[in-house]
């Protein structure tokens, strides 16, 4: 069974196969793994070779390979048999504007469920859980924005005192954030073509050139488990005595530690599964409300806790 998500970022290398292995070739050191074992591989180097062998094979044991551009996907690479579900995309081309308000409604209510959950594992006796709890309970389109103004804002006052303000291009912990996100579209623009759903007709976020609205859409609940990524590796660097620039710089370590993340058990369903299993769990429900027209299927994933690996 593939379950191994490689990362690749050495700044310059050469990957192939042979006899079965991905082998990854760079200055001073050899890298292999069975192919079999490989669910996908995403490249964030800036100079990687890939031979056409390593494609084919890639293509043959059914493994997504996803290139990144500053750790964001800008091409993800798939066999010929996972394309688009033509049926499945008439359904959402055509699905009527309620249905897509009453499916974004679920998304987002968990969403905000799971940052006011977060948020009081953080600072338990915080004076704007209670406002965040009610907010998060209601219909109010305004909702996401302060339920996540106030999320940030407990973060900023747990983790780093007047020195935080949420931004894609802001500093501070920002770029921990960026690339734990990166991970997390990654695994949901993979799954979404895994499953033959295509990406660019969403049910909130609006469709812009070369944009996938619904892979934004459908990965909301999931960014606090991120979030918690990030504030754990926090933590950790900091016990060992880190600070500042140390903890914040994306290097191959916390590059590690944040696809770990996707292998952490959660519950779902009522079972346990890791991470991964759950936003493909999340896709098979969507995809299921989708082609039978039901909302009631899809079912967002709901935070209540995560069990680290390791």
């Amino acid at each position: 069974m593939s379950y191994h998500i490689i990362s690749i970022d050495e700044i310059e290398c050469d990957i192939t196969v042979s006899k079965g292995q991905i082998i990854l070739h760079s200055v001073g050191s050899n890298h292999s793994a069975p192919m079999e074992d490989v669910a996908s591989i995403i490249i964030t180097s800036i100079k990687a070779t890939l031979s056409s062998t390593f494609l084919n094979e890639a293509a043959q044991h059914g493994i997504p390979v996803i290139l990144c551009h500053l750790y964001k996907p800008c091409s993800i690479l798939l066999p010929a048999d996972r394309t688009t579900d033509t049926l499945l995309l008439r359904h959402l081309a055509a699905l009527p504007a309620q249905t897509k308000q009453r499916l974004w409604e679920k998304t987002l209510s968990a969403k905000c469920e799971n940052q006011h959950y977060l948020a009081a594992r953080w600072a338990p006796e915080h004076p704007l859980l209670p406002v965040m709890q009610r907010l998060a309970a209601t219909g109010h389109e305004y909702r996401e924005g302060e339920v996540a103004r106030y999320f940030w804002s407990i973060f900023g006052e747990t983790f780093a005192p007047d020195e935080f303000a949420r931004g894609r291009r802001k500093g501070s912990y920002n770029p921990l954030f960026n690339y734990a996100y990166a991970v997390l579209l990654s695994c949901v623009l993979r799954g979404l073509y895994a499953h033959g759903i295509e990406p660019t007709f969403g049910i909130h976020h609006m469709a812009r050139v070369h944009a996938t609205p619904l892979a934004y859409d459908l990965m909301e609940p999931f960014r606090p488990a991120f979030d918690a990524a990030v504030v754990r590796w926090i933590q950790q660097e900091r016990e060992k005595g880190c600070a500042g620039q140390q903890i914040r710089t994306v290097d191959k370590a916390y590059r590690a530690h944040m696809l770990n993340t996707l292998l952490a058990e959660v519950d779902y369903g009522g079972e346990t599964v890791t991470l991964r299993n759950g936003i493909e769990s999340v896709l098979r429900s969507f995809k299921a409300a989708i082609a039978n027209q039901q909302v009631r299927v899809y079912q967002p994933w709901k935070m209540s806790g995560i069990k680290w690996v390791g």
